[in-house]
């Protein structure tokens, strides 16, 4: 904790620089308050001197107005430097997360995540306002306290010898024994979140297969086992506190007891006992504020752990060096008169050479000794069985993963050796499950090409058949799209998807199995604009619909990862097995076949 707290504080030195000086003004004006305060019953109540209580008393005003302007001052820069701590901590984590694989994300927890960049940046944050205040104001202050009460009275001082060993105990029993409690309960939290997250997302499965019982039975486990673990922590919380409030009374007692008889037989003025007795309490309260921010620290030590377990896990997939990149040469667009544009050269060229990848941990290979090679101009269909690895050989393209051998080759360069922004630059993929943004449709349409026009985008919208719904909606293109597009069907959501990647105007497009939702008649006419729209273009779909890519300039059949036959419908026929069982199976091409 203590070398994130340093990384994300060094930009506030100069705040924590005033926060410390302000702090130490607080405890010198406490520590002189009750000496101020003797003074004036020694030498001015005792003997009746009005004038002199007078002159002391408005010294005590300005020293207590001083305290105020001191106090505020630094709950205000203390409040401002942690919550710019917290803006720091999450945006680090949101650049990390972006910058991590889709294996590492998973592999943390998208549940989890949610928790650390939300719940366990807040511990952090609520650590450092309650420290910045209470940290350092609390030992100066109870160092001092004790000085001060020495001086005052030394016999009387020995009474500190028991109370405070007496609190350090107390005090060190509860850290030692919350720690744990507080790791596991950031556990449970994130416990908590992903059940949350799954019956949200999955609502339709849920109450499609009368599964609403057993989730709330799932959340309820959950939650008390959350509960549990809370109560255990505020329990020892609601114990700790009135034992340190028996303490410092039964302090007080003894310290009025004890010099009410050094007041009686004359060894200690009346005052120096009012001051001592105020230097206690000052030392007392100073280590309950101390113990209220330790009661913090275990949790915000558990939470730090979480935050920095994200930062310092590197990304397994990274740009290449300075020294090592190579650029692509991505044509510029020229504005075309169908208004999107058309390629002013033909590159694109993309090679896979001997490609094979396995995930993290598994037993075998996902794809196997894969060559195929993907031209400009041409449009490329991979079709296969479920779990053949047509999705993962499209994702090794643009780099969403890495190869684990051979070579992904855009334009005769390994992509490793390409920035991936630079990559990504000139691919639009439409993905399997097709994702939509919060906010409008036009607002999505342009997630694939900031700078879009409105008239762009009704084309990519005629291209992907959506312009008719969207035309149907209330505010057309600025209509309101919920997040995930909750609001709209699947096939709408299909359709929107394509037309974000046509707008970009793309070397390369990827569709990964992108028309599934589409019906045969809205299938047949997107595939005949896009056609039209992407020549001179690399075009590479995942399909299941053999119908619908019999015209494909090429065809690659793959079965349990591996390609088992290249060419067109006809050849394929032919000459590869499991393309014509595919064929076969549907019926629709029985009469073809």
């Amino acid at each position: 904790m203590r070398v994130l707290l340093r990384e994300f504080l060094r930009p506030h030195r100069a705040v924590l620089v005033l926060i410390i000086g302000l702090l130490l003004i607080q405890a010198f004006t406490n520590l002189y308050l009750p000496n101020l305060n003797a003074d004036i019953i020694n030498n001015g109540v005792v003997k009746g001197d009005v004038a002199y209580i007078l002159r002391v008393g408005m010294i005590m005003l300005a020293v207590s107005a001083a305290l105020v302007v001191a106090s505020v001052v630094t709950v205000y820069f203390s409040a401002r430097t942690s919550m710019r701590l917290g803006r720091d901590i999450r945006a680090s984590l949101f650049r990390r997360v972006e910058s991590l694989s889709l294996g590492q994300v998973h592999s943390l927890g998208v549940p989890s995540l949610i928790t650390r960049s939300t719940n366990d940046v807040q511990q952090i944050q609520m650590l450092v306002m309650t420290g910045l205040t209470m940290m350092i104001l609390a030992p100066v202050t109870a160092v001092g306290a004790v000085i001060m009460a020495v001086r005052e009275d030394a016999q009387l001082a020995r009474l500190l010898l028991v109370i405070i060993p007496v609190m350090l105990v107390v005090i060190t029993l509860m850290v030692v024994r919350t720690i744990p409690l507080f790791k596991a309960m950031q556990l449970k939290i994130d416990r908590v979140n992903q059940v949350l997250r799954e019956n949200l997302t999955g609502i339709r499965v849920v109450r499609a297969f009368n599964r609403t019982g057993t989730e709330q039975a799932r959340f309820a486990d959950a939650n008390a086992d959350l509960t549990d673990t809370s109560l255990k922590v505020t329990l020892m919380f609601a114990f700790i506190m009135p034992v340190l409030m028996l303490i410092m009374n039964l302090s007080s007692v003894a310290v009025i007891w004890y010099g009410g008889h050094l007041v009686d037989s004359g060894d200690m003025p009346i005052g120096n006992l009012s001051a001592f007795l105020a230097y206690i309490m000052q030392i007392l309260f100073s280590v309950m504020m101390a113990v209220m921010t330790l009661m913090m620290i275990p949790r915000a030590a558990a939470s730090a752990e979480r935050i920095n377990e994200v930062l310092g896990t590197e990304p397994d997939m990274l740009d290449p060096l300075p020294a090592e990149r190579r650029q692509l040469s991505w044509s510029l667009q020229v504005q075309s008169k169908s208004g999107l544009g058309e390629q002013a050269a033909t590159p694109g060229r993309v090679e896979l050479a001997g490609v094979g990848f396995r995930y993290p941990g598994a037993q075998a290979s996902v794809v196997q000794d894969v060559s195929v090679v993907f031209e400009p101009g041409s449009t490329t269909a991979i079709v296969g069985g479920t779990g053949s690895g047509k999705t993962t050989l499209l994702n090794l393209i643009p780099r969403l993963l890495d190869a684990t051998e051979g070579e992904v080759i855009v334009e005769g360069v390994d992509v490793r050796r390409v920035p991936m922004e630079d990559l990504w630059q000139g691919f639009g993929i439409v993905p399997q499950k097709s994702f939509l943004f919060s906010g409008t449709v036009a607002s999505n349409i342009r997630f694939g090409r900031p700078d879009a026009t409105d008239d762009e985008i009704w084309r990519a919208l005629d291209i992907a058949q959506a312009a008719e719904f969207v035309r149907q909606m209330p505010e057309q293109l600025d209509s309101t799209v919920d997040q995930g597009g909750a609001n709209l069907s699947g096939g709408q959501r299909q359709r929107l998807s394509i037309a974000r990647a046509v707008v970009r105007r793309p070397a390369v497009y990827l569709f990964d199995d992108s028309f599934s939702a589409l019906d045969y008649a809205t299938d047949a006419r997107v595939r005949t604009a896009l056609a039209r729209e992407t020549t001179g273009a690399t075009v590479i779909m995942v399909a299941q619909r053999v119908g619908s890519i019999m015209n494909c300039d090429q065809i690659v059949v793959m079965d349990y990862g591996r390609v088992v036959g290249i060419g067109t419908h006809a050849d394929l026929i032919d000459s590869c097995e499991t393309y014509r069982e595919i064929a076969l199976s549907q019926a629709e091409l029985g009469s073809a076949v």
